[in-house]
């Protein structure tokens, strides 16, 4: 099978070249953007670690034009504001039905699954993939996940798995070089 070269190692070329159709990049968020912890303090309050990287490569990846939504069967104030700050439009928290939420925004945005990317990283997220051609999971991803993907991730989620999803993605629309700007 024919492969193409990225800056992460080689990914098999139908991989890459689903990439160039992307219109819509979706994403969970615990286990993807962070490490999967949640930290819970005495008082009740709940902290999560972004990576910065990711910020910066979601920031590049909106600002070349793709669609990016988060799917997330938590509701968190502290994701709202994260991806609010990253200029995500569509934030959907509290769904444990990710694959109907995925069809929903589908629909409202009028794209089909081949320009659709998902990338997960436990069971609940492999609803998503029935609405997305491109099925990614993280490095450290359940193993139910990494089976049902069609590619695994280098990276572990929270420590720059969604940077190296986006740069690729950015590759295969030839825009790695195009961007720039801080990250958050």
């Amino acid at each position: 099978m024919p492969h193409t070269v990225t800056l992460y190692g080689m990914l098999e070329e139908k991989s890459f070249n689903r990439l160039k159709q992307l219109k819509l990049l979706v994403c969970d968020v615990d286990g993807v953007f962070s490490d999967g912890r949640i930290y819970l303090g005495n008082e009740g309050e709940e902290l999560k670690a972004f990576h910065t990287r990711d910020g910066y490569g979601l920031k590049a990846v909106i600002k070349s034009g793709i669609e990016v939504a988060v799917i997330t069967g938590r509701s968190s104030a502290i994701v709202q504001n994260r991806m609010q700050a990253l200029g995500v439009q569509h934030i959907i928290q509290g769904e444990e039905n990710k694959a109907e939420a995925l069809k929903t925004l589908c629909e409202s945005l009028q794209i089909n699954s081949t320009q659709v990317a998902a990338i997960g990283d436990d069971v609940p997220d492999i609803g998503m993939y029935q609405y997305a051609d491109t099925k990614i999971a993280v490095k450290d991803a359940h193993p139910q996940v990494c089976a049902a993907a069609n590619w695994v991730l280098n990276k572990p989620g929270g420590f720059g798995a969604v940077r190296e999803l986006c740069d690729v993605i950015l590759q295969a629309h030839g825009k790695l070089d195009q961007i720039h700007g801080a990250s958050v």
